[in-house]
């Protein structure tokens, strides 16, 4: 793990410290199991809980072994005296290895699931203080019709929960244990030890593996990951799009002291955004290597051990990163309503070309393609700079001759895009009264930029 993109709660799950206290908890469990059966005397439970790890000693005798699981009874041996004889009684190395990382996995879960929680909070509140906040939507990149900023963040608060659940579901399935011996049948160790180890560490019991547990788990709890930082991807993505100078809607934050070119002192790139894109297409590659490591051969090899001991801490480290980061986004964005209603206005209101077509077919009876191509023609003279569309239509004899004034006025009305939008954060259990609302489209602009420092390069 890198560690310039690992928040420390991930990082403490994954130290080599944490992993091998893990096993030699799983190994203690399996110890007080065997002593329940009668295996390993009562009175050796004492000294096998007193002892303890040296990771150093851990790494010494690996390099001289070759082996980590080995190495590491070895080293715990050395320290239990004669009692140490009972560690790994009837055990292969996956029985404690995949256990302890089943445990690793649900805990770096909880945290990744805080603060998704935390990022889909900071939307909400944005989703609901923008209600309102009339901006353009766009299709191919080109402006469609008006729709809100408050909508646009409420389609990721949707997404973001689905991604939620799906890692609560991917979780579930890898948080398993399994000590059934070396092909899994339970011939040195049988299901009593598995299910006392299991279910004191808060595990679910394999009900059938192998040696190892099966790695679709894995590949499963993995793609959870990629997806959800395709969403921040996507999210990211959007801001990057509206923070283009020729867009200029959105920024994200940027601090007093912050630069953002060593060469241009004009500049404010959104790269915290870009930042966020560049992980996400890390952790979807990361799911492919999940994926292959799910054949393995017969009962285990161990290709998948060496891939694994990359993918899934990076994964969890890059995942919830970019759930802090995109939280530091959302909450510090800077809205420009201004920009985004003279972006509304562009061409004279050319965006509400849709709304003339429906009246002059509704109300006015016409055929279709007459109706569409006589505002087409209208649309097209104002994006080429011929006068504003509404002044446009106003000034077409035919369609003065066919609408009332009260339905052209309507025709370029906002609110008439805005009539679905309560129905819609009803759905999402949103607010459907925007902070500070004062009236139809109209919503405070977020200028938060106190010490969110992000530097100009990734």
């Amino acid at each position: 793990m890198i560690p310039r993109y690992t928040p420390p709660e991930i990082a403490t799950i994954f130290t080599d410290e944490s992993r091998l206290e893990r096993w030699l908890e799983v190994e203690l469990l399996a110890c007080e199991a065997w002593a329940k059966l009668g295996r390993v005397p009562a009175e050796a439970l004492p000294p096998l809980r007193a002892a303890r790890i040296d990771v150093d000693r851990v790494a010494e005798l690996e390099a001289e072994q070759g082996h980590d699981m080995a190495a590491f009874i070895s080293a715990v041996q050395e320290t239990a005296g004669d009692a140490g004889r009972f560690l790994h009684l009837g055990l292969t190395s996956s029985d404690v290895v995949d256990t302890a990382l089943a445990t690793q996995l649900r805990d770096a879960s909880k945290v990744i699931d805080a603060d998704a929680l935390a990022l889909e909070e900071a939307l909400v509140e944005q989703a609901e203080r923008h209600r309102l906040t009339v901006m353009m939507g766009r299709t191919h990149g080109v402006h469609a019709e008006p729709l809100t900023l408050g909508v646009k963040l409420a389609n990721f608060v949707d997404e973001l929960r689905r991604s939620r659940r799906r890692l609560a579901d991917a979780t579930r399935d890898v948080a398993v244990g399994q000590l059934s011996g070396t092909v899994g049948t339970h011939a040195t160790v049988p299901p009593e030890v598995e299910e006392h180890v299991c279910r004191a560490l808060g595990l679910a019991v394999a009900p059938v593996s192998t040696q190892v547990i099966a790695r679709d788990r894995h590949a499963g709890f993995v793609s959870a990951l990629a997806l959800l930082g395709a969403v921040l991807e996507r999210l990211a993505t959007t801001i990057r799009l509206l923070q283009v100078t020729e867009v200029d809607e959105v920024e994200e934050p940027f601090s007093r002291r912050q630069k953002g070119s060593s060469a241009m002192p004009h500049k404010r790139n959104p790269v915290l955004s870009e930042r966020i894109c560049g992980l996400a297409r890390t952790v979807r590659g990361y799911a492919g290597t999940a994926m292959e490591d799910v054949a393995l051969w017969h009962e285990r090899d161990i290709s998948h051990s060496s891939a694994e001991r990359v993918i899934l801490p990076d994964a969890c480290a890059l995942t919830d990163y970019m759930l802090r980061l995109s939280a530091r986004v959302i909450k510090g964005l800077r809205v420009k309503p201004e920009r985004m209603r003279e972006h509304v206005d562009r061409h004279g209101g050319v965006a509400f070309s849709q709304q003339v077509l429906n009246a002059l077919i509704v109300e006015a009876g016409w055929p279709r393609e007459r109706a569409y191509r006589t505002v087409q023609a209208l649309a097209l003279q104002a994006r080429e700079g011929g006068g504003g569309f509404r002044e446009l239509v106003r000034a077409s004899r035919e369609i003065v001759g066919a609408l009332s004034p009260e339905t052209l006025e309507r025709c370029f009305d906002v609110e008439s895009y805005l009539s679905g939008i309560d129905e819609t954060y009803r759905r999402l259990g949103l607010s459907t009264i925007s902070a500070g609302e004062t009236g139809p489209a109209v919503a405070p602009a977020l200028a938060v930029e106190a010490g969110l420092a992000g530097g100009s390069t990734s």
